[in-house]
């Protein structure tokens, strides 16, 4: 009783934490766009870091640690694709859209962005990307509450239920009135947290176990050659190239998640993605090398002692409740509610953009004012959230599985469309309509076949050519869009000082 007291204490502390960064940046909120972009004013290291900790979830200290103990190193190459694929996003896309989005009659949401650059006059772009939002990111939010309801079954033997509604609520007040900058200021504290506990636990998890010798004696010998295949001594099946091409295939996914390229939008100048990349990238490849560690030093730890998991996907909380001392136990499991907050926030936003910025104003008439835009911001807030919680109340997949077929949704039906916009001079709204309806319907027929193959290679590839081959057939010369290319990549190249001691 006592050790659960330790626990609570740190999670106290934890929520304390998040809601006063909320007030902080409530305090900061001025106006519609300071609740959807944060005025455009992120440094680069508040960027990074909450792209990493929006993007990577309860997947990255549950599913992914779960998947690797479950499966073994075949699973790692997600971890793989996912690094390099964030590495060309930052690359990529990232510079080129900060400059894009402000040249392009200020954009400060996805959908109003697409409808800007394409001149898209029947709107009928912004609201069809508006709904996709909505869409896969409720399913996306609910596999977040999912996380959070199974995080207080495993860690406190607490009620499914209850769990999912306090995690759901703390998340909601911070988000509802904090906005997107409460979202990024949230989501640097809880990436700290989270690649702080991945290296402290299976670092904890090696020690008891006796060292790594005996934790490598012990995955040889309980993993079975299912779990080294790819060390040797395996034959490689067509089965296995197919897992391993899609594992990859997730890093194609990084191009379209709305919740991770606004980061992008709300840097300072583009010239500060290229330091954002560096601590980005450096933070990502410390989290994913301790989350893969993570599973494959908890088979050794629960063969040693004996133990069986009913769900693999708990294999860090359960070793940071039996390694280490209560209440750094428990800042370990408020490390786990980060990596789900984190992306229920980031993603709570982006759904009340799209419900406000892209389909309530684009249905009135006349302009609401700011106040009224934040006012419905915080509302599409609170109603995106009560959605995924009902969503959430049976949940009929893993984590991982609900992570997965929401990545491929965004990643099929934005990433091909970012990419030509931000590449191509000849992509038209007919073109980006098609590719969105192609990319987003070919991942839902893709997953009902079944076929073994990750349904977002087949879809983003599928997509692609329909926006290129539906552009070329609709394209006409608009001197306007011309120019705006033109003016986009001046910006890239002289850089523009920022007034010293600005903070987000």
């Amino acid at each position: 009783m006592s050790d659960q007291i330790f626990m609570y204490v740190a999670l106290g502390v934890y929520f304390a934490g998040m809601l006063l960064i909320g007030y902080i940046a409530f305090k900061r909120t001025d106006d519609h766009e300071d609740y959807m972009l944060g005025g455009r004013n992120l440094p680069p290291w508040v960027a990074a870091i909450s792209a990493g900790a929006a993007d990577m979830s309860g997947w990255l200290v549950m599913g992914l640690p779960g998947a690797i103990y479950a499966a073994g190193l075949i699973e790692a190459w997600i971890a793989i694709g996912l690094t390099i694929g964030a590495y060309l996003n930052w690359r990529l896309v990232a510079p080129r859209l900060r400059a894009y989005t402000e040249v392009s009659r200020n954009s400060i949401t996805i959908p109003s962005y697409f409808e800007n650059r394409l001149r898209d006059s029947t709107r009928s772009l912004r609201v069809a990307s508006g709904l996709i939002i909505l869409v896969f990111f409720t399913l996306y939010i609910s596999s977040g509450m999912v996380a959070a309801g199974v995080f207080f079954e495993s860690s406190f033997n607490g009620d499914y239920m209850f769990g999912m509604l306090l995690v759901g609520a703390i998340t909601l007040l911070y988000t509802l009135f904090g906005g997107f900058l409460g979202a990024s200021l949230t989501d640097v504290v809880q990436g700290l947290m989270m690649v702080i506990a991945l290296v402290v636990v299976p670092v904890a998890a090696v020690i008891a176990i006796g060292g790594l010798g005996e934790t490598s004696t012990l995955i040889a010998d309980t993993a079975g050659a299912g779990h080294l295949s790819l060390l040797g001594g395996t034959a490689v099946t067509g089965g296995t190239i197919l897992a391993i091409v899609s594992a990859l295939a997730w890093g194609l996914g990084y191009f379209g998640q709305p919740h991770i390229i606004v980061r992008f939008m709300a840097l300072r100048t583009p010239q500060e993605a290229k330091s954002a990349r560096r601590i980005g990238i450096s933070w990502m490849v410390v989290s994913m090398l301790g989350a893969v560690v993570s599973g494959l030093v908890g088979i050794a730890y629960m063969a040693q002692r004996g133990i069986e998991l009913d769900n693999p996907e708990t294999v860090v909380l359960l070793m940071s409740q039996t390694l280490l001392h209560p209440f750094v136990a428990g800042l370990v499991l408020a490390a786990v509610l980060a990596a789900i907050m984190s992306t229920v926030s980031s993603q709570l936003v982006v759904c009340s953009s799209a419900l406000v910025e892209d389909l309530y104003k684009v249905a009135r008439k006349t302009p609401p004012s700011q106040k009224r835009l934040v006012l419905m911001g915080r509302l599409a807030v609170l109603v995106v959230a009560i959605v995924a919680i009902v969503l959430a109340i049976s949940p009929n997949d893993s984590i991982l599985g609900l992570v997965s077929f929401a990545w491929a949704g965004f990643g099929a039906a934005f990433g091909p469309i970012i990419l030509l916009s931000l590449f191509w001079r000849k992509l038209t709204n007919w073109g980006a309509l098609a590719g969105m309806f192609v990319g987003a319907a070919t991942v839902f027929i893709w997953k009902a076949l079944n076929t073994g193959l990750y349904e977002l290679l087949p879809a983003f590839v599928l997509a692609f050519v329909a926006a290129i081959v539906v552009s070329l057939l609709t394209y006409k010369h608009n001197e306007e869009i011309q120019q705006e290319f033109t003016d986009t990549g001046a910006m890239l190249a002289v850089p523009r000082p920022h007034a010293v001691g600005d903070t987000p």
